[in-house]
Order: C-alpha cells, then sequence, then structure tokens
C-alpha cells in the first residue's frame, strides 16, 4: 500500500534514538517505533530498518562494510565543522564519544549561524532525509581502491555539515557502529506487528518470515507493501540464510528420549563450526551460525558442495570439522580459527584440512523442507548427498532404548565428537528456524557432575583492575539470554582465566560497545564501571551453579528472592561464532540447576539408607 510520499526527514529517527536512549521500558521503545513507523513511507521501511539495525544491509550480504575508522571519521568531523583535526581529537579525550563530538561542534556553528540569519534572507536549508543519508552512506561503503579515502572523507562531511546537531550524533555512531540505542530485532518486530500486522499476534508470522528469510529489512517491505499474507507464503531462497534452529540440553538420557517422544536420532554432536551451504548451480555459499557469509575461508568446501550434492537448488546444514591428514583423528573447534585469515586461506587448506558432517535439509529444487518432519528430510538428505570420506552425513542411529542412547554417546566421545545430538521423529518435528525448543536436545560428555560443562554467556559490563591489572580491565559482567523476554540477566562476574595479552586485547575489543548507561535489554543489580552493548559472546566454566540475590537470571522463579550465578566462574575463550542471541538461556542454566540438584539429592541417598 503506497501512501504516494518516497521519504521522511532522518529527524524522525534521531528524535526516536535520543529518547530511546534514556528509557528503559521495552513497551515505551516499541510505541516509539510504532509511532515512527507509521509515519514511514512503505517504500522505504527497508531503508528505515536497517539504520534502527545500525546496517546498511544485512551482514550476510557480499557488500563492502563502511570502512571509516576513527581518523577519517575525525578528519571528516573537523572539515565538516570548520574545525582542526587537534580539536576534535581533544574533545574525543573529554567527551569519549565521537558522536557527542559531532553534535557539540555542530551545536557552536548553529548558535553562530542562528545570530546571522536573524539578520539575513538566507533561504533555510531543507531538511536532510532518509533517502539521501542512505544513499550517501551507501557510496561511501562502495568507494573503493586509489583516493577512496578521500571520497569517503567529503561525502561524510558533506553529510555532517547537512545535519543538525542531532543528526550529526547519530550518523557518526552509525558509521562508528556504536548507535548505542539497544534495539533488539524482537522490538522492531513487534513494532511491525502492530504497525501493519493489526497487533502484537502478527509477530509470530513476521518472526517466521524472518527466520527463513534473515533479511528484516526486507521482511518488513514485503508487510508494509503486501500485507501479513504475503509474508505468510515466503518461503526459504538459495544465497538467503535461514536462522538456524536451536537445541535444549539436558543431562539425564532418559529424561531426554521422553521429552522428544520415545523414538529419536541420536546423532554426533562435533567440535566444528556448524555452517549452511547453499547452492544453485555452480554458485555456493556458506554461512555461519551467526549468517556471517564464511564462504572464502572453505573453498575446500566449496568444491566439495559443488560435486557432491545432487540437487540443482539445495541448502543444507552442517558441522565442518578440522582433522589430522595423517591419522584422520578430528580435531577441536579452535583449529578452525586459522581459516579466519583471509589472506592466507589457499596456505592452510593444507595444514588445516576439513571434513563436513551433514545433518539437515531445509530446501531442495523447489521444496520448502522446514515445514516437513524431521524423517522426511533426513531420507532426503541421504538421497541427494554423494557421499564421501570428507563430504557425508553426521553418524547417527534411530532408537528409542536409554541403553543404546548411552551407548551411542560413549561411542561419539571416543570419535572425537563433543556428545550427541537427540532429535524428535514425530510428526511435529519440523525445522523451527531462529528458535530454541525440545525438538532438539544437547547430550554432551561433561553434563554429569556440577558445572564442568561449559556456558556460552554475553559481556555486558566491564570492572576496571587493581593491583597487577591496575590501568586494565580486570573482570567482565555476564549474562544469559532470556529468550522469551528477549532480554540478558546477569549470571556472574568473571576475572580468572584470562592470559596477560586476553587483558591487554580487552580495551580494543570492548571499546565499539561501550555504552553512558546500561542497554535496555540489559536485566542488571549490580553496577559495572563501564556497560557494554551486549555482543560478544565467551565460553565460561565454573564450579556450580548457585542461587545469588545480587544476579538477575531467572530472578525468582527457583526463590522468591534470588537469581542463579555461577561459583568461581573462569574465562575459556571468545565464540565469535556465535551471536548474542545464541547464548545459553536462562531456562537451560535453570535446567541444569535442577539436574545439580537432582545428582546432589542421588548421590547422597546411600548415606541416608546406611
Amino acid at each position: 500500500m503506497s501512501t504516494g510520499r518516497t521519504d521522511i526527514p532522518v529527524r524522525l529517527i534521531a528524535d526516536v534514538f535520543e529518547r530511546i536512549e534514556v528509557i528503559t521500558s521495552r513497551i515505551q521503545m516499541t510505541a516509539l517505533l510504532v509511532t515512527l513507523f507509521k509515519q514511514t513511507p512503505p517504500e522505504i521501511i527497508d531503508r528505515v530498518v536497517y539504520l534502527i539495525q545500525g546496517r546498511l544491509w544485512p551482514d550476510w550480504k557480499e557488500l563492502p562494510e563502511l570502512g571509516v575508522g576513527e581518523k577519517l571519521l575525525v578528519k571528516a568531523i573537523a572539515l565538516a565543522t570548520n574545525s582542526s583535526e587537534a580539536q576534535v581529537e581533544d574533545l574525543a579525550k573529554s567527551l569519549g564519544d565521537l558522536g557527542k563530538v559531532a553534535e557539540q561542534l555542530k551545536s557552536r556553528i548553529s548558535g553562530r549561524q542562528q545570530g546571522v540569519t536573524l539578520f539575513s534572507f538566507t533561504q533555510q536549508q531543507p531538511e536532510l532525509t532518509v533517502n539521501k543519508v542512505y544513499d550517501t552512506l551507501v557510496r561511501v561503503a562502495m568507494a573503493q581502491g586509489e583516493g577512496s579515502k578521500d571520497l569517503k572523507i567529503r561525502l561524510l562531511a558533506g553529510l555532517l555539515r547537512e545535519a543538525s546537531p542531532k543528526e550529526a550524533k547519530f550518523i557518526v555512531r552509525f558509521v562508528e557502529g556504536r548507535l548505542r540505542v539497544g534495539i533488539g530485532e524482537a522490538t522492531v518486530m513487534d513494532a511491525l506487528a502492530i504497525t501493519y500486522g493489526g497487533g502484537v499476534a502478527a509477530r509470530q508470522v513476521i518472526e517466521r518470515a524472518y527466520n527463513l528469510r534473515a533479511d528484516l529489512g526486507k521482511v518488513a517491505k514485503i508487510l508494509a507493501l503486501n500485507g501479513l499474507e504475503a509474508l505468510r507464503n515466503v518461503r526459504p531462497e538459495v544465497g538467503v540464510p535461514i536462522r538456524p534452529m536451536l537445541a535444549e540440553r539436558l543431562s539425564d538420557p532418559k529424561e531426554i528420549l521422553e521429552k522428544v517422544g520415545g523414538d529419536a536420532f541420536i546423532e554426533y554432536k562435533y567440535d566444528g563450526e556448524r555452517a549452511q551451504i547453499h547452492k544453485k548451480d555452480d554458485k555456493v555459499w556458506i554461512f555461519s551460525r551467526r549468517l556471517e557469509n564464511i564462504t572464502h575461508q572453505y573453498p575446500d568446501v566449496v568444491e566439495l558442495a559443488r560435486d557432491h550434492l545432487k540437487a540443482r537448488e539445495v541448502i543444507v546444514e552442517g558441522e565442518i570439522v578440522a582433522y589430522d591428514l595423517d591419522t584422520g583423528e578430528l580435531k577441536p573447534f579452535q583449529e578452525l580459527m586459522h581459516r579466519k585469515r583471509k589472506h592466507e586461506v589457499r596456505t592452510v587448506l593444507k595444514e588445516y584440512p576439513v571434513k563436513v558432517f551433514l545433518f539437515d535439509l531445509l530446501y531442495a529444487d523447489g521444496r520448502d523442507y522446514t515445514i516437513e518432519p524431521l524423517p522426511v528430510r533426513r531420507g532426503k538428505l541421504l538421497e541427494i548427498v554423494d557421499r564421501t570420506e570428507e563430504f557425508t552425513v553426521a553418524e547417527y542411529i534411530r532408537t528409542s532404548d536409554v541403553k543404546e542412547l548411552e551407548k551411542f554417546f560413549l561411542k561419539a566421545i571416543s570419535d572425537g565428537a563433543e556428545g550427541v545430538m537427540v532429535k524428535a521423529l514425530h510428526d511435529g518435528s519440523i525445522y523451527q528456524a531462529g528458535t530454541r525448543g525440545w525438538l532438539w536436545i544437547k547430550f554432551k560428555r561433561d553434563y554429569r557432575s556440577e558445572m564442568i560443562d561449559t556456558v556460552d554467556l554475553v559481556v555486558v559490563g566491564a570492572f576496571y583492575g587493581k593491583g597487577r591489572r591496575g590501568g586494565k580491565y580486570g573482570a567482565l559482567l555476564m549474562a544469559a539470554y532470556n529468550d522469551e523476554k528477549d532480554v540478558f540477566e546477569t549470571v556472574c562476574k568473571v576475572g580468572s582465566g584470562f592470559k596477560d595479552e586476553d587483558l591487554d586485547k580487552l580495551p580494543e575489543i570492548l571499546k565499539p560497545y561501550i555504552r553512558d548507561r546500561k542497554s535496555p535489554r540489559v536485566v542488571a543489580e549490580m553496577e559495572p564501571d563501564v556497560w557494554v552493548e551486549p555482543a560478544l559472546v565467551a565460553e565460561i566454566i565454573g564450579a556450580e551453579l548457585t542461587l545469588s540475590p545480587i544476579h538477575t537470571c531467572a530472578y525468582g522463579r527457583i526463590k522468591s528472592d534470588a537469581g542463579l550465578s555461577i561459583r568461581f566462574p573462569r574465562f575459556i575463550r571468545w565464540r565469535p561464532d556465535k551471536r548474542p542471541e545464541d547464548a545459553t538461556t536462562s531456562n537451560e542454566l535453570v535446567e541444569m540447576y535442577n539436574q545439580q540438584l537432582k545428582k546432589i539429592a542421588g548421590e547422597s541417598k546411600p548415606v541416608e539408607e546406611a
């Protein structure tokens, strides 16, 4: 439904950002977005959504990033405000935010201009629009090669000259990748549902479409122009990643089988990089679980997929695992990090060879398999994969017997896997894209003793160190993800496990995500020295889960005045392959705590009986 308008002032977005900066209520945040969306022509709703998300397009698209570092941004601000670079840098040191620097310098100019224009007949400058900002930023991103730095500076400076002080602040923050407004995807979808779908109930349809086509801007435009029914008809598209289905976790094999309906596929859980492989004729794309395009890291997998997937158009999912070329033994996930070196991929192919273990089929030759139960998907997967030593289907069995599950679990461990995945086979065992549920359950080798198992938590704050760590960050505030409320709930403060080089790198790692105040998506009682936008995932291990009056994870669910915390937490490694929404959930930690209590009770029984 077209409105006839095709643009709006970028001031409307800047106003929303400014108001959201000082509120903590998700309901208020949603209401502000609804007001903005109602003023937005459907033709540009995708651009507005991208700007809210702090990007020009989805990360998985093979398009360049803005490519503007701090030095270039300083030059652009100086040029736009008739200031020296030294002035900009000095102000940045005192304010700690280049966005505020641009705002302050622009305010000084506006003040001077007001005094002049009172006595002049100069025509008022037209308002800066969304299309002007978006198109200019695209030109900045596309500027490549010789002379591109100067062009980027000129384009940004021109944009900042036209911007109001408030607009300049958010344009600079956008370019830095530090919008700091904390608007999650769930909040955007709620606002779209209210604006175009008649109420929050429509969120389910929007989310399903987004899960199948991981491009919220595009989904918003389909909805705004063609209505909710058009979204109901969205199907997977080769080359556009599908948001991965996620698993719950349990430690009791009997309970696991009961949860999935008694009959299940039990398959190896490999310690590799989860990958979604798309093939259309001879073109192959590979996406990570974070939906990043990682095709360039795996030219060997591209060749394997091209040669061994017997379908013209297909989307499959699997695990890419490093292995020892001499022994055939599987290697841990860390070995794949060598593949991240963009300019050395061909060199490391022989040093770090990989195998591909496929475990699901999502689409093939026009048919959407996400709506089919697992046995149908697995049957077709076996049909279209020409299996080899390096490119095959994950090892699995079908069973309803607990002892057989445990036996296969031990075999998986001995073969170098992390454990097993237990997957439901009943009629409702569809592929729930973007959703965590009980259709898939993780059973890993170290679930059987308190917290020997690691968890993935999100950094939401940092504390300055003392003593030997003086002048550095000495500890991080970590949170679990509450997937029902789309918030991050604190679990622990971790300062152990870091090597000196880890601590030295922390300022650089955290810098893009530092905030003036707590993110609206963070629920915390503990106050860190520095708040951090929830973006970075780390693997953490601890002695045990315990109740805590100061942490908010699952607060009130086990005890009315306490949440869950990790005792003696220790940093293991960063998990760049995981989005914050892929982190361990509050529900998973509750389940782990309950299993811990069961184990303690079980161990105490013989003593009581004696």
